[in-house]
């Protein structure tokens, strides 16, 4: 597996033979140029996991490309968009994904809940080589290796942010939705993660732009 972090929660993954990207948005960067993608998966419709901007481009410079999303967000975007639903399982090239979760996390109780699929990669013999929560702390049934983890939000406490980690319990856990937080104080929360997660978890900060392999 390799992965290419373009900021806040815009991931490129490249598994068996597959490249799908997750949630360009407005907070990444470095994602415009990318071509050949197998899919476009999103987890919920907030632009900075769903660019109005530069989707578009993205989507016209990958004509192969499979695109889902949540379905508020599918109804958003048009016909050429799958809604994925938790539960729903489909392939794309030899990489099988699977919806799950499906809420956004609270942000504030007046404020209405939307969707957030979350989505696990793998096969089926291992499911959730790679989980990407969106938008939520969604523990699902299968093991996860790789945990793409929320390390700050709105809607987040560091340890709120730490219980997930521990509950979820990955091989590895990749710190994303770092995008609200200044450079200069990231190291606050990736120091907690990295001191409170579990035991057994490596806990890997990937830098931007650069194709990092995980195994």
């Amino acid at each position: 597996m390799r992965l290419t972090h373009f900021g806040h929660s815009c991931v490129l993954v490249e598994l068996d033979g597959a490249k799908i990207l997750f949630d360009p948005g407005n907070f990444s960067h470095g994602f415009e140029g990318i071509t050949g993608l197998d899919a476009i998966l999103i987890t919920h419709q907030h632009p900075d996991h769903a660019d109005p901007a530069r989707l578009p481009a993205l989507v016209d410079a990958n004509p192969g490309a499979g695109l889902y999303a949540d379905p508020q967000t599918t109804a958003l975007l048009g016909d050429a968009w799958t809604a994925v639903y938790p539960g729903d399982v489909f392939n794309v090239g030899e990489v099988q994904v699977t919806g799950t979760g499906g809420t956004h996390a609270v942000i504030h109780p007046e404020i209405p809940l939307i969707d957030n699929t979350a989505y696990l990669l793998g096969d089926a013999e291992n499911p959730a080589k790679l989980m990407h929560p969106g938008d939520s702390l969604f523990v699902p049934e299968q093991k996860v290796d790789v945990l793409a983890v929320p390390a700050a939000a709105p809607w987040l406490k560091i340890s709120e942010s730490v219980d997930y980690l521990r509950a979820v319990h990955p091989r590895v856990a990749v710190p994303i939705h770092q995008g609200v937080v200044a450079k200069e104080a990231r190291g606050i929360y990736y120091g907690r993660l990295t001191e409170m997660g579990p035991g057994g978890t490596e806990f890997r900060v990937l830098p931007e732009e650069s194709s990092v392999e995980v195994s």
